[in-house]
């Protein structure tokens, strides 16, 4: 027969069937019925799979074993949908599907969330297994038309529709699900895989951000707002801030493990504002002083870190770390009790706020120009002390018998006081304590090295520039000059007809360049008037013009003094010198004889009186005993005096630095000021005329390097006003006008 050599696909049922029945009309003759009987065959065919199908789907939904090949399955709807009859087809499946979706509840809410995680769970699987069934519909007429949802989808569909979207079986799933995050965050054990699983359903059915997140956000708001203002009564700050990292690392936990990720900014967001956020100035206020007290570092990058993710955080920590900055300085500063240690005391304060900068706040520039504005204001809050202090401090690690620190060492300590140095305003009364402590350690040779006193003046140079170290430098060169003057006397002295039996050492010191001292009359001996007169010819006679001012004040030497145990070398200042020789002369003396005999003054007497019968090398003795020099105290050289070293240094007694010291030396800073202040009041009105007083003030201001109250400039002015350097305008007082 010429219809079985067909071109249909010989393994296809539907056109195995059609061939056979074709064939059976050609033997009986009626091939015109061919065509008209396929319908009715098609109708039969169509009912009798569909009812196959409809019992497989049965069977996947019932989780129990299909009678029919899968791959038959799926020929059969392969071939529906060749017949065209997929609408009906798709229904049909729809129906059934519609049908079987239910959910039987449970008693407890843990029971039910298990259960509906079951029920997912298998609707899921039946899904993917009818739609692999129904594949050739899936991707053929539902892909053709657009309004319709795939097999999966229509499962989620019907899922969403008859079960989560029912009030009651949707609240008790979310309430569910609550309950077991609250559980968690109490501390139980959970069934996380459960909760991952539930809330994966709710994400893929498209109702977890209206059923379930905005719920989750309320429950987590109230709970953490409740939590937060418990334990900030209850808990220290350090305790507090670990509790809210562990917090904050348990919520991100949770969104990793089972919430959707869209879920994340706003829950942490939740868990700052409620646990940081309402609490910022109460944590600071409480915590913020003990933590920096105590140098507790890693609290301190917690806090900050904290205080980093929240809005307005940085901006209040930054507020109260300059705050407590200026609190804790300016009672390092401003107590005079702690005058002693306010330099060391300023510079570990500054390398513990550096620490906390740089390891705790992630070197925030903020922050360290904050602490460098602090620093400013604290430190001349008491004018000139510190300044003072600061020079002094510096004498100390300069001066010979430092034996603290090693070159690099005292290097590193001068680069710390240079950054203290800078934040002074009154740099003027830093150069004045400073030149005078130089002077000594220079002139008495106590200087511990050359390069670091270089270095130190290096260092001066590049922060106030070379006006500032000019004096400074010229001191250097005088004792250098001093030097050579004096290898230049020695070769004169050795063709003198009487040389002398003193070694004379001489500095010549430029008055502008030292600091200004008091000359004192004292009786010299005669060899060593007679040696002075010589120096005196010899110097003059190679620069005529200059006067010399001796200094005695300042004047040491070596004493050679036999005793009892033996010949002894002793180091002593030129007043000791004078007293000790007078016991050349006699063996006895009271303070009334010495002081006649030396023309010491009064004071300073009593002092060199005290370390030579007082101190611990006691080469005089005092009768009667004591401490202090009294009027009737009597002196006699100590025969039996002993000591283990052949040369002894007996050190002068020093003032305290004396209060009228201080004050002469301020009063020389305030008095260069003074002239500073002219100086600058007649350079401005030269070049501008005429000027306001107002505009004036402001030029001064930004031209003068040193702190200075309105008040002095309006004395300064008036006395300007009345030297003829400047007059007030006849008609506006305001103003000034500049006297040629």
């Amino acid at each position: 027969s010429p219809c079985l050599n067909s071109t249909h696909k010989k393994n296809n049922l539907w056109t195995r069937q059609i061939l056979l029945c074709a064939a059976g009309i050609f033997v009986n003759k009626h091939c015109c019925c061919y065509l008209v009987d396929r319908p009715k065959l098609a109708e039969n065919y169509t009912e009798d799979t569909w009812l196959k199908l409809r019992d497989a789907v049965g069977a996947i939904q019932n989780s129990t074993s299909i009678k029919y090949n899968l791959e038959e399955l799926y020929q059969a709807v392969e071939n529906l949908c060749s017949y065209k009859v997929s609408p009906t087809l798709y229904k049909q499946l729809r129906q059934v599907c519609e049908d079987h979706v239910q959910l039987t509840e449970s008693l407890d809410n843990l029971s039910f969330l298990k259960r509906m995680n079951r029920c997912w769970q298998d609707h899921c699987r039946q899904t993917i297994m009818i739609r692999s069934i129904f594949l050739f519909l899936d991707r053929t007429y539902v892909l053709q038309n657009s309004l319709l949802p795939s097999i999966w989808d229509t499962g989620l569909e019907l899922f969403r529709t008859h079960i989560v979207n029912d009030s009651a079986v949707q609240k008790r799933t979310v309430d569910g699900i609550l309950e077991q995050i609250e559980l968690e965050r109490t501390g139980e054990t959970v069934d996380r895989s459960l909760l991952r699983s539930l809330l994966g359903m709710l994400s893929d059915l498209q109702v977890y951000k209206d059923s379930f997140e905005e719920r989750f956000l309320i429950e987590t708001n109230r709970l953490y707002a409740a939590e937060g203002q418990l334990l900030m009564q209850e808990r220290d700050v350090p305790e507090y801030l670990h509790h809210v990292a562990r917090r904050l690392e348990e919520e991100n936990d949770r969104i990793m493990s089972y919430l959707d990720q869209s879920t994340q900014k706003p829950l942490i967001s939740c868990v700052e504002k409620q646990l940081l956020g309402e609490h910022m100035t109460a944590i600071l206020q409480k915590g913020l002083s003990t933590l920096l007290d105590e140098n507790r570092v890693t609290e301190l990058a917690l806090l900050y870190q904290l205080f980093s993710k929240v809005k307005g955080g940085l901006p209040t920590l930054l507020q109260f770390w300059r705050d407590y900055i200026k609190s804790f300085g300016g009672k390092i500063v401003c107590t005079p009790e702690k005058d002693k240690d306010m330099v060391q005391d300023l510079l570990d304060f500054k390398d513990k706020m550096d620490n906390v900068a740089q390891s705790c706040f992630t070197r925030n520039e903020g922050f360290i120009n904050a602490m460098k504005e602090a620093f400013e204001t604290f430190i001349n809050k008491r004018p000139n002390k510190p300044a003072e202090l600061i020079a002094k401090y510096v004498d100390s690690k300069l001066r010979a018998g430092n034996k603290e620190a090693t070159e690099e060492e005292l290097e590193r300590i001068l680069d710390k006081i240079m950054i203290i140095f800078r934040f002074i305003h009154g740099k003027d009364v830093f150069e004045a304590f400073y030149k005078k402590d130089l002077a000594k350690r220079l002139l008495v040779g106590k200087s511990a090295s050359v390069d670091a006193e270089k270095s130190m003046l290096s260092k001066l140079k590049h922060e106030c520039g070379a006006a500032f170290t000019s004096k400074l430098e010229g001191m250097f060169k005088d004792m250098e000059l001093s030097k050579d003057i004096m290898i230049q006397f020695k070769q004169y002295m050795q063709n003198q007809s009487e040389p002398s039996n003193i070694e004379l050492t001489v500095n010549i010191l430029t008055m502008g360049y030292w600091p200004s001292y008091t000359p004192m009359e004292v009786h010299l001996p005669l060899e060593m008037v007679k040696l002075q007169e010589v120096f005196k010819l010899f110097y003059l006679g190679k620069h005529s013009g200059r006067k010399l001012q001796w200094q005695p004040t300042l004047g040491h030497a070596v004493l050679k003094a036999e005793f009892k145990e033996g010949k002894k070398e002793l180091q002593v200042s030129l007043f000791q010198t004078l007293v000790l020789l007078m016991f050349n002369e006699g063996e006895e003396f009271s303070v009334e004889d010495i002081r006649t005999a030396t023309g010491i003054e009064e004071g300073e007497l009593r002092r060199t009186l005290q370390s030579l019968a007082c101190g611990k090398a006691r080469v005089l003795n005092k009768n009667p005993r004591g401490k202090d020099v009294e009027d009737g105290d009597r002196f006699n050289f100590n025969n039996d005096f002993k000591h283990k070293l052949f040369r002894i240094k007996i050190n002068q007694i020093q003032m305290k630095e004396t209060v009228e010291e201080q004050v002469s030396t301020t009063e020389r800073v305030f008095q260069d000021r003074q002239y500073q202040i002219d100086a600058a009041v007649v350079r401005i009105m030269k070049m501008r005329k005429t000027l306001s007083h107002n505009l004036l003030v402001s030029e001064l201001y930004n031209q003068l390097k040193f702190p200075v109250k309105p008040g002095d400039l309006k004395k300064r002015i008036e006395s300007l006003i009345d030297r003829d350097y400047m007059e007030r305008d006849k008609e506006t007082p305001n103003q000034y006008h500049y006297v040629a």
